[in-house]
């Protein structure tokens, strides 16, 4: 019960802030969302024995300001500038030990992994409208549920057994038909400037990006001895269990959408 009731306050609370927050407060709740998100890194990276530098945060947060169109702060430069600070950060807390490399590993990873992609997110909504956002969150919230009940009512085959050992073949495909289904009949109306054949082959994308970025996270916390991310959602882990297959389809998403 607590599970699908906080389920649905997150629900509620998406559609409220994608769909009828002005820019400002949806950007500020978009930054809260991150920093909940890097924290949850930082105590994965803690228990990888590689702990990221608290200021790394900031390097994430100005990464995600330089893809807002609003911000007018060039994209360049900031990720030149973010290399540049994240090696000085992270050279205080060496010690002479033998992890130099995964320590800078795990200081840049959440560039790439949580600011980036949040700033795509940021910028879709700019550039697209809430329509275009909530496309791409339907898309994956759907792709995951029918991966669920797939799995749970076909699935024999393991997809992945040493990261996620529930997650079958089975459920892939039912993530992919439906997932697809969705982008390609709902884009006729949210995006009805992309062609049909293209929104098939980006909802394909997405789901596979949303799997790929679904088994990236269970990694890390496999790696990690941890079985979620945090506590901050009851019944639902951590603010990166729910936003994992996001972090991962978000860019694609976005680089078709203004590009192609």
């Amino acid at each position: 019960m607590t599970r699908v009731l906080s389920g649905a306050v997150l629900v509620v609370l998406a559609v409220a802030v994608v769909w009828f927050a002005p820019s400002y407060l949806f950007i500020a709740a978009a930054l809260l969302l991150e920093i909940a998100a890097f924290w949850e890194y930082m105590q994965i990276a803690a228990a990888h024995d590689t702990p990221v530098p608290g200021a790394v945060g900031a390097a994430t947060l100005f990464t995600t300001m330089g893809l807002v169109p609003s911000a007018s702060i060039s994209l360049d430069v900031i990720l030149i500038s973010m290399v540049i600070a994240v090696g000085v950060l992270a050279l205080p807390a060496w010690r002479g030990q033998r992890d130099a490399l995964p320590r800078a590993g795990a200081s840049l990873l959440p560039i790439l992994y949580i600011g980036l992609p949040i700033g795509t997110l940021i910028a879709i909504r700019e550039l697209h409208g809430a329509r275009g956002l909530f496309l791409l969150m339907l898309t994956v919230m759907v792709s995951d549920s029918a991966q669920y009940y797939s799995g749970r009512l076909f699935g024999k085959r393991p997809l992945a057994p040493a990261i996620s050992p529930k997650k079958t073949i089975e459920g892939a495909i039912g993530g992919f038909v439906f997932g697809t289904a969705l982008m390609a009949v709902l884009g006729a109306w949210w995006l009805p400037e992309v062609p049909l054949v293209l929104r098939i082959a980006l909802g394909a994308a997405v789901v596979a990006l949303g799997i790929a970025g679904d088994l990236f996270e269970s990694m890390l916390k496999r790696s990690a001895g941890v079985k979620d991310s945090g506590g901050l959602i009851p019944g639902h882990g951590g603010v990166l269990d729910r936003i994992d297959a996001l972090l991962f389809a978000a860019p694609i998403y976005y680089v078709v959408l203004k590009y192609v």
